[in-house]
């Protein structure tokens, strides 16, 4: 893996999986979905010149992030661009980088003590890690893009 690989956040599935279709590329990523996940694994629309998309807002810090995918049975991978909407900041930004928000409070504890307690948590790797590992599960290389798919 070399520097631009890291950089994009790009991962080599491991030597000895057997590659599968494209079919059960899209039906593993696709399968994500499911009660007690915060984001949704859909289908594209041609808008968004993708094949997948997955899309987590997250009300808490008003940032909506979205995964567009597209398969690429010739190359056995799925080309990943990573975008995000900050409406209160108004910024976008697409690329790999991972954000990580929490938030505490104070309350006293059971001995009076005074002690943070963490009331939210948010990590955009809880949307990545899924779809990459689901990718090379199925054989496929998971590239990460930064600016066309």
């Amino acid at each position: 893996m070399g520097f631009f690989d890291r950089l994009t956040g790009t991962r080599y599935p491991d030597t000895g999986v057997v590659p599968r279709s494209a079919e059960d590329v899209r039906a593993a990523l696709l399968a994500i979905n499911g009660p007690g996940v915060p984001y949704r694994v859909r289908d594209a629309t041609p808008a968004e010149r993708a094949d997948l998309v997955a899309e987590w807002r997250v009300r808490e810090l008003n940032l909506t992030l979205r995964t567009r995918m597209r398969l690429v049975p010739a190359d056995r991978e799925v080309r990943a661009l990573d975008e995000r909407w900050d409406a209160r900041q108004r910024e976008y930004g697409r690329g790999n980088a991972p954000q990580v928000s929490r938030r505490w409070t104070y309350e006293r504890g059971p001995d009076g003590r005074r002690r943070r307690v963490e009331t939210f948590r948010f990590d955009s790797r809880e949307m990545k890690n899924p779809l990459r590992d689901a990718v090379l599960d199925t054989g496929w290389t998971w590239r990460g893009v930064t600016f066309r798919l």
